[in-house]
């Protein structure tokens, strides 16, 4: 691809069409100037990042060895939950510019009749007659740490940003592609924040003046809207990428979900990034949650003790800058994950920061005991965040809504998982409730009580501890249920 420069300075690509075997991508330059699909080996080369390392580094002084350990923070080792993003990026790209076709006469004509009514206010947001769009949303929620923007941006870095079309098959087509555009979610919930936001954007890197021309300070939401949603035509915007959305909250949040689902109805794409206190706004109303999560949904929890982890503290640990090579056990690895608890921004600082304290202390060499050390002195302010994942106990985790792991079990309907234990306990008491009043009723056998319980239930854990001779309060604060109230005796003291 040809690199060109705007008149604001920012980078562009020239257009090149890509021949694929579907009519129905030949027929758009939106979507042949995209880059070609790729399998998945290419997509692994493109995502992969390795710091420059070389062997004969070990034996340099340490005052060097210490900056270059910083190298590491490039590393990224793509994972199959990368490549799920992947996807859901190019996909998303590809299906909302399925009915954005320039050359389409109806298309053009919807453009057209659109411009008029915003020029004459008669624009409705929620009316889309002759046109149906493509478009859709994909969202990525996962734990804080995980590295979902990192993700997003590796994915990203490889989809030229803008892309400068000049001539499609003989015919002039004088157009800038903006392919993505990628915004956070204001901490204000203000739709009006976002909508700035928007504009301002564009002109960074369009070097366009639409935030002068359309933006006052007397300008409403309503009179932004619209507009938007006709920059974004105008311009071939392919996908706009919100994140941080667990920022939304409050009254100014059902504003900004009904603006995105206005936006998808005009045709445009979004990628909605966030921690699990995001996944709320999206149960509130089937129109949204239906929208929001029709196109991909993909749940980024922390890694489990398994291959997968292995493989990525594998990959990353011949990476070694201390004099003395430390090869990986399953000790060390254990150990990692019980300190990381399977957090991938934690797995590659407490890698580096154990590398800094082995060098700078003249040990050059990396031990289970030094890596203890390090989480203890690196990871206070994180310690009890992560005690609360270590447990698993719902009401430790609660405290801490961006920790909070999503099952597969939160997502699918009620009618899916129905609580019939406890609908069935509550009936029986009720029943033996209205049988006080009757004075004679013929003696029924109860059916046998169902104590099959499931790993984890409560009742399981006490009817085990009674085995054991322990009384049901060692049983419960053995498992995490009982808070120790640190936090109260510290708020009691100070």
């Amino acid at each position: 691809m040809q690199e060109i420069f705007l008149p604001n300075g920012m980078e562009a690509i020239q257009a090149s069409y890509t021949e694929y075997p579907l009519d129905e991508f030949n027929q758009n330059p939106f979507i042949q100037a995209l880059p070609p699909l790729a399998d998945k080996s290419t997509i692994i080369k493109k995502l992969a990042m390795n710091p420059s390392f070389d062997e004969q580094e070990r034996q340099m002084e340490s005052v060097y060895r210490l900056q270059m350990i910083s190298r590491l923070y490039q590393f990224f080792q793509p994972l199959p939950i990368h490549l799920e993003i992947w996807d859901m990026i190019n996909n998303l790209l590809i299906q909302g510019y399925l009915a954005r076709n320039p050359f389409d006469p109806a298309y053009k004509r919807y453009l057209h009749e659109t411009g008029k009514q915003i020029i004459n206010r008669t624009f409705d947001i929620n009316s889309r007659q002759n046109f149906r769009t493509t478009a859709g949303c994909g969202t990525l929620i996962g734990l804080s740490g995980m590295g979902k923007t990192t993700s997003v941006g590796r994915v990203l870095s490889n989809i030229p940003q803008v892309v400068i079309h000049n001539e499609y098959r003989g015919q002039h087509f004088n157009q800038i592609q903006l392919v993505w555009l990628k915004l956070d979610a204001p901490s204000t919930s203000s739709l009006k924040a976002l909508c700035l936001q928007f504009f301002m954007r564009v002109d960074e890197l369009l070097g366009t003046n639409n935030y002068k021309k359309y933006v006052s300070r007397n300008a409403s939401v309503d009179m932004m809207l619209p507009l938007i949603g006709q920059l974004a035509q105008n311009i071939g915007l392919g996908l706009l990428i919100i994140d941080e959305t667990q920022n939304i909250k409050g009254r100014g949040a059902d504003q900004i979900m009904n603006f995105f689902v206005s936006l998808i109805n005009s045709g445009v794409n979004l990628a909605i990034i966030g921690t699990p206190g995001a996944y709320g706004l999206f149960g509130d109303e089937l129109r949204i949650a239906r929208r929001l999560t029709g196109n991909s949904e993909i749940i980024f929890n922390n890694m489990d003790y398994n291959d997968e982890f292995k493989f990525l503290l594998e990959s990353m640990w011949r990476y070694q800058w201390t004099k003395k090579f430390t090869p990986l056990t399953e000790e060390f690895a254990k150990v990692i994950y019980d300190e990381t608890q399977g957090i991938s921004d934690l797995i590659v600082k407490i890698f580096v920061y154990s590398q800094r304290k082995a060098i700078s202390t003249g040990k050059e060499e990396l031990t289970v005991e030094l890596i203890r050390n390090v989480a203890n002195e690196k990871f206070k302010l994180m310690r009890e965040m992560l005690n609360a994942i270590r447990t698993g106990n719902p009401y430790k985790i609660a405290k801490y809504e961006d920790i909070r792991r999503i099952e597969s079990a939160t997502i699918q309907s009620a009618n899916e998982h129905p609580r019939k234990p406890l609908k069935a306990k509550n009936n029986e008491k009720s029943r033996k409730n209205e049988a006080k009043d009757v004075p004679t009723m013929p003696q029924v056998k109860k059916a046998k009580r169902n104590t099959a319980y499931a790993e984890g239930d409560l009742r399981l854990l006490l009817k085990n501890g009674v085995k054991q001779e322990k009384t049901p309060y060692e049983v419960l604060s053995e498992h995490g249920f009982i808070d120790d109230m640190v936090q109260w005796n510290v708020g009691v003291n100070s």
